[in-house]
């Protein structure tokens, strides 16, 4: 696990050789065919050498949940694990972690009623208002949630008003999966966070001069793409979207994917100290490779 930037399929590929593992990716924009650049995705000579699981298994007009992550996870685990060899579960999709490892709340259904007052809020006052009341009745949630992502917002406010129960409430109530699946978790983190946040400078950089914004256009031409469709919402996406629509120059759009980038960094760093039971690690150290393979050696006897 670890933030945007940290290395994480480097050090997962690098393991691969060492140990009889088989990745599968945790990563909710991964699972998208035709979103290469902007994800990041490894490139096909890379994925032919070392094949990653539940990587380009959605069309970009499809919709992705923990919950089918959860699901397809199970599937490839079992299938690795029959075959003699380990798992080795390698991303940043935090809350995709969470699922798996502690269960996912049964959540109150979508109520579209509830769905049109905050839709009417937000209208209203702007998203970060409806952020804010989100952050007086579930003030971890909040802190996880940007507060202009209105899908999230939604979800977590509506759930609150349906049930009167938080979604942290709801979350923390699920329980541990029901399953004899042991998992070491390791953490890559760079500090100082300046460190970080120029990878994160650099790999937009590259984005951008590899074809991101040629990539965007192939997307939009889709029929069932629009700028809401969850693919969209991925960093990057979203804020080059608007570009595409005129709605401002090519530098202002960069200069905003790279503090989302930086953002979603810092949501991921969240995530990552309420973890329990992690080995942590920073990936720039020397040798961290064969630091975290003593580790496995240790943990794995």
């Amino acid at each position: 696990m670890g933030p945007t930037a940290s290395g994480k399929t480097d050090f997962a590929i690098s393991l691969c050789k060492r140990f009889p593992c088989d990745i599968i990716s945790v990563d909710s924009a991964l699972v998208y065919r035709g979103m290469n650049i902007g994800t990041a995705k490894p490139d096909s000579e890379t994925l032919k050498r070392t094949p990653h699981r539940l990587i380009d298994i959605r069309d970009p007009e499809e919709s992705y949940s923990a919950g089918d992550f959860v699901r397809d996870a199970r599937a490839e685990m079992e299938s690795i694990f029959a075959r003699g060899r380990i798992p080795l579960l390698a991303g940043g999709t935090m809350m995709y972690f969470r699922a798996l490892t502690e269960g996912i709340a049964e959540l109150p259904m979508a109520n579209e009623g509830i769905r049109g007052e905050i839709d009417a809020m937000a209208e209203e006052s702007g998203w970060p208002a409806v952020h804010a009341e989100l952050k007086a009745i579930d003030a971890i949630s909040a802190e996880r949630i940007n507060p202009n992502d209105s899908q999230r917002i939604q979800r977590a406010l509506e759930v609150y008003k349906a049930s009167g129960k938080s979604l942290t409430d709801w979350q923390q109530a699920s329980g541990t999966p029901a399953d004899d699946v042991v998992y070491l978790k390791i953490a890559l983190q760079i500090e100082p966070r300046k460190l970080l946040h120029e990878r994160i400078a650099l790999r937009l950089d590259q984005m951008v001069d590899n074809g991101f914004v040629d990539e965007l256009r192939r997307l939009r031409e889709r029929p069932g793409v629009t700028r809401d469709s969850p693919a969209m919402r991925a960093v990057g996406y979203r804020q080059f979207w608007n570009y595409l629509e005129n709605e401002c120059s090519q530098e202002e759009a960069k200069e905003r994917a790279l503090f989302a980038t930086r953002q979603l960094a810092k949501r991921q760093l969240t995530w990552l100290r309420s973890e329990q039971a992690v080995f942590t690690i920073d990936p720039l150290e020397v040798a961290a490779i064969d630091t975290i393979s003593k580790h496995l050696v240790e943990q794995l006897g």
